[in-house]
């Protein structure tokens, strides 16, 4: 209950004293491999700051927002808890997009009300200039655009489907298929890998994991999508993605932000092998 991961008829339990009646479901939801995430942030993990906006350098194995087992152990979490000991209280934060567990790089909260409705629409109407480097598998053609249908598959897994099937209804109420569209260049050949740039041009779930290995070179340590899990004898923490430069109008101000982070330490030592 601490750390919101019990449940009654389908609503997370928040208050301590809460009490189930008869007939009511209780579940309870423990972390995967039954170890709570525990994350702090501190000075050096801003990347920017300003009266509206705060953008993180979001570090691999980070959620960054709720999981159905844990409030406590995410991005947003812990910054309330670092600007409330800071400020002496925290703003109301929110997410403006969303990043995997795994993939590091810039990622943008607002502080401010007023921020939120522009940011989603700048993020919802493909107004962000997004720049992702990653590790993928063999050596990828040096530069390419990947285009494809994005969807669930039966099993409920993202998957890309054929270009043509784009609009199809997807069974079992899993919406329709939607355009993916990515374009990708080679920034320096490795021993068996590629260091390579990305621009998605759509914001579709998992869409550059999914194309990379669409064309088969998935990025290492992908494994849901065949990515191996080692690397030059170095087993691998997971996928190799990192959100490096976001570009857009600031929501208030009108201004044009770049924010930027760089390489985590880990994409450095495999790129110097």
């Amino acid at each position: 209950m601490d750390r919101g991961g019990a449940w009654l008829d389908g609503r997370r339990v928040t208050a301590p004293d809460a009490r189930g009646a008869a007939g009511q479901s209780l579940t309870l939801r423990l972390p995967p491999g039954g170890v709570y995430a525990e994350l702090e942030l501190g000075a050096g993990d801003i990347a920017y700051e300003d009266a509206w906006l705060i953008a993180l350098h979001k570090g691999m194995g980070w959620y960054v927002g709720a999981t159905p087992w844990d409030v406590v152990g995410n991005a947003l979490a812990a910054l309330g808890r670092y600007l409330g000991r800071r400020d002496g209280t925290a703003p109301p934060l929110h997410l403006a997009h969303q990043l995997d567990r795994d993939t590091t790089g810039v990622l943008l909260i607002s502080k401010a009300a007023q921020a939120n409705g522009p940011l989603t629409a700048a993020f919802a109407g493909g107004h962000v200039e997004k720049i992702y480097r990653c590790l993928a598998v063999g050596s990828p053609p040096e530069q390419s655009e990947i285009r494809s249908g994005h969807g669930r598959s039966a099993g409920g897994r993202w998957r890309v489907y054929p270009l043509d099937e784009v609009g199809r209804a997807l069974p079992a109420g899993g919406g329709r298929v939607k355009a993916a569209h990515t374009s990708y260049a080679v920034e320096r050949y490795l021993e068996g890998a590629a260091l390579v740039r990305c621009a998605p041009h759509t914001g579709r779930t998992h869409q550059i994991r999914l194309h990379m290995a669409q064309i088969g070179h998935p990025l290492l340590g992908d494994a849901r999508y065949g990515g191996p899990s080692a690397y030059a004898g170095r087993e691998l923490p997971g996928h190799l993605l990192h959100a490096a430069e976001l570009r857009l109008r600031h929501p208030v101000t009108g201004e044009m932000l770049e924010l930027r982070s760089p390489l985590p330490p880990l994409f450095a030592e495999l790129i110097g092998l």
